[in-house]
């Protein structure tokens, strides 16, 4: 929590004046009241065990009252869960053949569509979703929709590949979540024209006409980690990166945008591939660097060494991305709260003492 006003937070030492001035008043209506005997003995004979607590009840709650007003001044900034809006979820998946390990049944591979899957289907109405594939490189299976039946049949179509980009897959959905960015992702995808692309943006290899005529590329000013509030990535991947670029500056790229980045490491330690061409190998995930993304974008890493390990952690981001956390004022909170005790000390004091005095003003004949 934190204050737009905190100067106004010194105006808080007026609780303990208001509280030592209301026992002052108490101990001086004591003594008037003990210098009267016969005033002493009504006093004595009226007050039970319940009205001598009753008495203080309606100015606690007026005390309590003016505590809040006092700190409702500062302007209070709360950090409140509230349903989220609408929001875009691209989910990046490795689909390198290192999936084919048998570790988790029937494989990784396997496991982890089914998992998707469920996860999708439970997403709530407000979330759209593109889907994302990668291996030697990495390409766009679903674009963003709302349509389930899109998600599912995009999942269903996977064709394993070699090699891990994961670095890749991490730029296009990124660019696909944020295209406003206009992140430049053809030396990523495409080698063979990579040093045409770079050459291009910094013009060289154009006419002067082309030079000119082309606009400049739109510059993206940083914005604090985790701000960004209309999407977020989640990347799965069972393996080292082995192709593409770094995805430690990937994921710098998506905390300079404020995207979270929430990685899954799947797969056990002992995961390998039986026969493949011919050979028998270990596939082991690069958990430092899915942690270290995850780091970097102020989002969350989780390991998953079985399919209900992954399904309970899709469940975990499923809440996550239902309910959004907002820094929110409560001053206004704070004053109704303020206002209702008030209401309740003048009808405590309204119910209780009222009927003393009545009782007092007709006694009853015996």
């Amino acid at each position: 929590m934190h204050f737009l006003n905190p100067e106004l937070l010194w105006a808080l030492l007026l609780a303990p004046l208001a509280l030592g001035i209301y026992i002052v008043l108490l101990r001086r209506k004591r003594r008037v009241v003990l210098s009267f005997s016969a005033l002493s003995l009504v006093h004595e004979a009226l007050q039970g065990s319940a009205a001598r607590w009753r008495r203080h009840v309606p100015p606690a709650l007026v005390w309590l009252a003016l505590v809040l007003s006092l700190f409702a001044l500062a302007r209070p900034v709360a950090r409140v869960t509230l349903p989220a809006d609408y929001m875009t979820l691209v989910l990046a998946m490795d689909v390198s053949r290192s999936m084919l390990a048998e570790d988790v049944p029937p494989n990784r591979i396997q496991a982890a569509q089914k998992a998707a899957k469920d996860f999708l289907q439970e997403l709530p109405p407000s979330v759209r979703v593109a889907i994302v594939s990668f291996a030697g490189t990495a390409q766009v299976v679903q674009h963003v929709s709302d349509r389930r039946e899109d998600w599912v049949a995009a999942i269903d179509r996977f064709q394993l590949q070699r090699g891990t980009a994961t670095g890749s897959g991490l730029l296009l959905a990124l660019s696909t979540l944020r295209p406003e960015a206009n992140i430049n992702l053809e030396s990523t995808l495409y080698g063979a024209s990579g040093g045409r692309g770079l050459m291009e943006r910094q013009g060289q290899g154009q006419s002067l006409d082309k030079r000119s005529a082309a606009p400049e590329p739109k510059e993206m000013t940083p914005v604090p980690p985790g701000s960004y509030t209309g999407g977020a990535i989640v990347l799965l991947s069972d393996g080292r990166r082995t192709i593409g670029p770094d995805p430690i500056d990937a994921a710098k790229m998506a905390a300079n945008l404020g995207v979270r980045v929430y990685t899954v490491a799947f797969g056990t330690p002992n995961g390998f591939i039986p026969g493949f061409e011919g050979y028998s190998f270990y596939t082991q995930v690069d958990e430092e660097a899915l942690k270290a993304v995850a780091q970097i974008t102020q989002a969350e890493f989780f390991k998953a060494t079985s399919a209900q390990e992954l399904k309970g952690i899709y469940e975990q981001l499923s809440t996550q991305f239902t309910l959004e956390r907002k820094d929110t004022e409560i001053s206004a909170l704070l004053a109704a709260a303020s206002a209702l005790l008030l209401l309740l000390a003048l009808g405590l004091s309204f119910k209780w003492f009222r009927a003393g005095m009545t009782g007092l003003q007709n006694p009853r004949k015996v």
